[in-house]
């Protein structure tokens, strides 16, 4: 079984495409602090590429950005290649299969009712609901 599952910030604002077929792919990376400190009693970090599709992607690249804090439940994909002097590489990123959203408003994440329609999307932007006053008499009404 090929299941990981990460908590990080954002080391960088997400990157949306497209591919040529018209899939959107959405690049990221986050920070993952590991659970136990150095012998100077510093806490060690580790950095993973993730890569979301299709609708995930669309919802990651709109609603994150650096620094945001996120659950991350994907698999691990190692993929080699070579660089520009010839020397062959080994890369591991994260393939996401789900993304929670952990940065609250209050800690500086994104507006869900102020964030703009999706793109290719007719929706109306949402508004933030209003709260009507009213006038209370104080009678009880039953």
């Amino acid at each position: 079984m090929n299941k990981v599952f990460l908590i990080g910030n954002l080391t960088r604002d997400p990157e949306l495409t497209e591919t040529s077929g018209g899939v959107s792919v959405c690049h990221f990376a986050i920070a993952v602090n590991r659970s136990y400190t150095s012998s100077d009693g510093e806490r060690q970090t580790d950095f993973f590429n993730v890569t979301a599709w299709r609708g995930l992607a669309d919802t990651i690249a709109r609603y994150v950005k650096k620094g945001s804090k996120v659950a991350v439940s994907g698999s691990v994909q190692i993929r080699n290649y070579e660089d520009n002097q010839g020397n062959r590489r080994t890369a591991v990123d994260v393939i996401a299969q789900d993304v929670e959203f952990l940065t609250t408003k209050a800690q500086g994440g994104d507006d869900f009712y102020d964030a703009p329609a999706p793109s290719g999307s007719n929706a109306p932007a949402k508004k933030k609901p209003q709260l009507e006053s009213f006038d209370d008499d104080g009678d009880i009404p039953f």
